[in-house]
């Protein structure tokens, strides 16, 4: 039936006026209700560009069928800064997010964490595999494990799992909701043969509105079927209206309240317009266009460009807002590109500078990690650069591990010539940890134990092997040289004891005025005294107290001063006979005393040449002279002291020849 026919019955177009929805009142419902939708469910600055051409596509006629699917809704889950976190920590994280959010929510966090961890784990074998190959390992047999990362990988696959579970709902359902789609058009299609009187019409016209309840209800479909099944929809919805007996009366009301509802439609765009959430506003103008496009039916034509271009207009104020903020965003990430870029020619400089200690590697290390920390850290870059931005970071991080495996390489020749030099010293340590001469071997024990500690690092596989093998003969000496002085020191007790008692008895001896008599006792008290032997050293001093009793016995006798000087130096040199090391500092200091003498006299002789002319009988002359010859006893003292002493280094010397070749007899006569 033509558009210009009216209904046979006046009942048709009174029954459509009261069921006609309330335009104004509805519409004002929906619109706020979108509003609480949006401000509930914002977009993210991808999303937002992702989602943009479904509202930039021109639509100048009201019947254009819908190209996307309406926005889903998706709950912003706030990011942390993931940069900062351990493996564990990122690990927890991952599962917090899994047990607590929506798959479909948290896409952005896992993909961050992955990039994240795994760099970390790369990093991590990375510096494994330089260690195994600076200790000599070959790098075919070289192998990885970390339990963090198989624990890593379960949870991303429990994440992975469920997201494929709710993709394969999601396919399931919009079958399903395809399946019911076009089963509603098999209803509308059906209702044009239920037209007939007027009380058939009413009641298909009910059916009709149902029906459009329905579908509007209904879910989403696959997108390969999105606009084959609306443009079959609409095609039949305008084919009913063709065969409805209406008037033109009811086509233009049914029009106007689609015009009334579409006018608030562009209202509340424009109102978007100074929404400062870019986002929020995004997301609401989506719904406004999902409602445009598929809830909301045709107008007069004569309408329909002008409405349209005032929701286009309406729409481009946001989405100008939206690409303003757009750049913002992108500003940022050219900065962050610029940053990370100056981070990677800094760990390029760092691995092209020359390596050549094991610290100065060390040290290296720490700024190249510090490094790393800021690449992580410096945010996200232009989605066109990330790649190249990535691999340029992950080359110039392997030139600096390739640069210290090289270093390490040529340090393993030289740290194996360290092993035999430490492996020669062990083997003295060794030879002498059993010593009874413990003087000597002492000597020998400090000398490798200096060497030792000017040698350099050997392999670490031999590190301690090597150290604990030369600990123990070195202690296993010193602990025996321990137990040597301990013995000794029991010894020098008992003597100290023993000449105690001596010097008591030497102090209450009483001279008897024959000198040569006295004098043989004087000498028998001295051998006895060097018969005894060593004392402990903090009472050495006895030998200074025995000297003082000599002293005081000596007064008794009528002997020459020299004579008892030199008796008492015979005791003191028997003290240091077996001490190389005293006799040597003896040496020296008669030595030095006699240099000293000498030159005094000869300051003072020549003093003397000031007073040529001066009687000898002047007092300051007399003294001059006095001087002179108290400073040349001192001097024979001296030199009779040294020829005592090189006496007794000679009969020393001769002692020892005779036991060995005493010794040296006895062998060849075992041999024999």
């Amino acid at each position: 039936m033509s558009e210009e026919k009216k209904p046979q019955d006046p009942s048709i177009e009174e029954h459509l006026e009261e069921t006609a929805p309330a335009a104004d009142r509805t519409m004002n419902a929906e619109i706020e209700a979108l509003a609480a939708e949006a401000n509930d469910t914002e977009l993210s600055t991808e999303e937002v560009s992702e989602n943009a051409a479904a509202t930039t596509e021109a639509a100048p006629a009201e019947t254009t069928a819908v190209t996307e699917e309406a926005p889903v809704e998706k709950k912003e889950v706030p990011k942390k800064d993931y940069t900062v976190l351990s493996k564990e920590e990122l690990i927890a994280e991952l599962q917090l997010l899994i047990k607590n959010e929506r798959v479909t929510d948290i896409k952005d966090q896992v993909e961050e964490i992955n990039t994240l961890i795994n760099a970390q784990f790369d990093a991590a074998q990375e510096e494994a595999k330089q260690a195994f190959l600076a200790e000599g390992g070959n790098i075919i047999d070289f192998r990885f494990f970390s339990p963090l990362k198989k624990e890593f990988n379960e949870v991303y696959y429990e994440y992975r799992n469920k997201r494929q579970e709710f993709y394969e709902r999601k396919r399931k359902d919009q079958n399903a909701n395809l399946r019911e789609r076009q089963d509603l058009i098999e209803e509308v299609k059906a209702l044009r043969n239920e037209l007939g009187g007027a009380e058939s019409v009413n009641t298909t016209f009910n059916k009709f509105k149902d029906i459009q309840e329905r579908w509007n209800n209904a879910g989403n479909i696959p997108r390969d079927r999105y606009n084959l099944v609306w443009n079959d929809y609409y095609f039949h919805i305008d084919a009913f209206y063709e065969l409805l007996h209406l008037n033109r009366d009811f086509r233009d009301k049914h029009f106007k309240e689609n015009l009334d509802k579409k006018l608030l439609l562009i209202e509340r765009a424009e109102e978007l317009g100074a929404e400062p959430n870019i986002n929020k506003a995004f997301k609401e103008l989506q719904l406004l266009h999902r409602m445009w496009k598929e809830e909301i039916g045709p107008v007069a034509r004569e309408y329909s460009d002008e409405i349209w271009d005032k929701f286009s207009a309406a729409t481009k104020k946001i989405h100008d807002a939206r690409d303003e903020k757009q750049k913002e965003v992108e500003a940022v990430w050219v900065q962050n590109l610029e940053q990370k870029n100056e981070i990677i020619a800094k760990i390029k400089e760092v691995a092209q500078d020359d390596i050549k200690a094991h610290k100065t590697v060390q040290d290296k290390i720490k700024k190249v990690e510090a490094l790393r920390d800021e690449f992580f850290k410096a945010g996200k870059v232009p989605k066109e650069n990330n790649e190249e931005t990535w691999a340029s970071f992950k080359e110039a991080t392997k030139l600096f591990n390739h640069k210290k495996n090289d270093f390490y390489k040529s340090q393993k020749k030289e740290q194996y010539d360290n092993l035999a030099k430490k492996q020669a010293l062990v083997k003295i340590a060794q030879e002498h940890k059993d010593s009874d001469d413990i003087p000597g071997t002492l000597d020998v024990m400090k000398r490798i134990q200096a060497d030792w500690k000017k040698v350099g690092h050997v392999p670490r596989k031999d590190s301690d092997k090597i150290w604990k093998e030369f600990k123990e003969a070195c202690n296993h000496f010193f602990d025996r040289m321990k137990d040597s002085k301990k013995q000794a020191n029991a010894g020098e007790q008992e003597n100290l004891e023993k000449k105690q008692a001596l010097m008591k008895t030497i102090k209450e001896a009483k001279m008897t005025g024959d000198r040569t008599a006295d004098l043989a006792a004087i000498k028998d008290f001295i051998e006895d005294w060097k018969a005894i032997g060593r004392v402990p050293y903090a009472k050495k001093n006895i030998d200074q107290d025995f000297n003082k009793v000599l002293d005081g016995l000596f007064k008794q006798l009528d002997i020459d001063k020299k004579e008892a000087e030199l008796i008492k130096y015979e005791n003191r040199m028997s003290i240091m006979v077996d001490d190389e090391a005293a006799i040597e500092r003896e040496r020296f200091f008669i030595r030095k005393k006699i240099d000293e003498v000498k030159a005094e006299i000869n300051q003072l002789e020549n003093n003397l040449g000031f007073f040529q002319h001066v009687a000898d009988d002047n007092p300051m002359v007399a003294e001059v002279h006095k001087n002179i010859a108290r400073h040349k006893e001192d001097l024979n003292m001296w030199k009779s002291k040294l020829r005592k002493l090189r006496m007794a280094i000679t009969e020393s010397q001769k002692v020892e020849e005779e036991e060995t070749a005493t010794t040296e007899d006895t062998e060849d006569t075992s041999d024999s």
